[in-house]
């Protein structure tokens, strides 16, 4: 039985999970807060204090049940800057940085269209080129000292190996540097400046490389280890069932970020206003998506509370219309610049978490919908496990909701990079709730309202 090592940082957390084989269970996972150093010289990531976590538990996970491979994945919109001896040229920016935003008309001006990219007009640094054209615009000598981008992910695989790739998933994340149709860097590349500084692009599924030997040494590991290209991670959470399943379906991964992704769903005209988009898939495939921030409003409102819904505040919320109409967060997704209301006021802490679950579901549903989405809808990451969101989800999907078995659906799938044989990953369908159709009409009431 052989054990991936995953390296997994979300927005919200970094985290190191063992991945056994066959099973795909996550044998242990560890996590640190993904926190974000205000500077100087701006808002950017503990890239060191992450890697110090990596090697420690590398090697107790070595020590418990052995490491015979590691791969990586990580959240999107982010690349890191390297000199040429392969260190850090400026610190990594924090996407959620307003200073982009400064230079937004400049920007615009060399921005690809998004017939070109698949990639809509994001806020402060989420498309990746806004950053990199502000980083340049305003840090002294970067320009001049800057050798090496590398996405995200890549950035751990080359301090494993010392080989440099970008992956096509992290390109193809609405970074308005990819085009998914062509395969290759969009026009935005040269009109940047930074041809021949990006790391090649390379298919997530391939060999980096292996260990470096003085890691070996450090960790335990055997400097044979291999390291596979990486992936950006809602990829990751989509990569199981490329692998397993036919026809039609969708997955949503879930986290800070909700993205919905649609395979084989109808044909449709992408609305880069509603934060529709194409990703590129780990097989180089365009892939409708849509997304919302879920996680960040779920914490905005729910502030810590896990109070759980009585049937009683189950009853009050369907009969009194209590609901949440979009957008809790107004800065992306298929409600942009809308300000979040409340039909009714909740009466007590499960209501308001009853309302918020229906809401998140309403939204992902939504974005389904934008997408073209068709067949099953399978549910990654926290989500799964909110039973409320769920029932609300099931009884708008008309082929049903399921859910990943598994506690990390990106670890799961960025492991498979390194076992590509292994069988997909087990599901379990959503049960539908006895009262469905006073669900299906109060989604019914909030689609009317939210439309308004």
């Amino acid at each position: 039985m052989r054990h991936v090592a995953v390296i997994d940082v979300g927005k919200t957390n970094a985290k190191l999970a063992l991945v056994e084989e066959g099973s795909l269970r996550e044998i242990t996972v560890v996590t640190r807060p993904n926190t974000v150093r205000t500077g100087p010289p701006y808002p950017h990531f503990d890239l060191a204090g992450h890697w110090d976590f990596f090697l420690h538990h590398l090697r107790a996970f070595h020590v418990e049940g052995g490491v015979d491979a590691i791969s990586v994945t990580t959240h999107g919109a982010s690349a890191v800057l390297l000199d040429a001896r392969g260190n850090l040229a400026t610190p990594m920016l924090d996407y959620e940085h307003p200073g982009p935003a400064a230079l937004a008309a400049d920007y615009d001006a060399l921005r690809p269209d998004f017939a070109e990219t698949g990639s809509p007009r994001l806020s402060m640094g989420l498309n990746l080129g806004a950053q990199l054209h502000w980083l340049m615009a305003t840090q002294p000598g970067l320009r001049e000292n800057l050798a090496h981008i590398v996405t995200y992910p890549q950035y751990w695989g080359w301090r494993l190996t010392g080989q440099m790739a970008c992956d096509e998933c992290s390109l193809g994340a609405h970074t308005d540097l990819w085009n998914p149709w062509l395969g290759r860097f969009s026009t935005l590349v040269d009109r940047l400046g930074l041809s021949g500084k990006m790391a090649p692009p390379r298919r997530p599924d391939a060999l980096l490389g292996h260990l470096r030997p003085d890691l070996a040494t450090l960790t335990g590991l055997s400097r044979h280890t291999p390291v596979s290209v990486g992936i950006h991670d809602s990829n990751a959470s989509l990569y199981p069932y490329l692998l397993g399943r036919s026809g039609a379906f969708s997955v949503v991964s879930t986290g800070t970020w909700v993205i919905c992704m649609a395979l084989g769903g109808a044909q449709i005209a992408p609305d880069p206003s509603r934060d529709v988009l194409l990703n590129v898939s780990a097989k180089g495939q365009p892939v409708p998506s849509a997304r919302f921030m879920g996680g960040r409003e779920y914490d905005l409102i729910a502030k810590g509370d896990t109070t759980p819904p009585t049937d009683a505040d189950r009853a009050a919320v369907l009969a009194r219309g209590v609901m949440i109409l979009p957008a809790v967060d107004p800065d992306n997704g298929p409600f942009q610049r809308r300000q979040m209301a409340w039909t009714t006021d909740p009466e007590t802490p499960g209501q308001r978490l009853l309302a918020l679950s229906w809401y998140l579901a309403l939204m992902t549903r939504t974005c389904l919908d934008l997408t073209g989405a068709r067949g099953p809808v399978i549910v990654e990451g926290p989500f799964a496990r909110n039973a409320n969101y769920l029932n609300m989800l099931a009884v708008q999907s008309p082929d049903g909701a399921e859910t990943a078995a598994s506690a990390t659906g990106t670890s799961t799938g960025a492991a498979l990079l390194c076992l590509g044989s292994s069988p997909p990953p087990a599901t379990r369908p959503a049960p539908l709730p006895q009262d469905r159709a006073a669900l299906r009409a109060y989604a019914a009431r909030w689609i009317l309202q939210a439309k308004l």
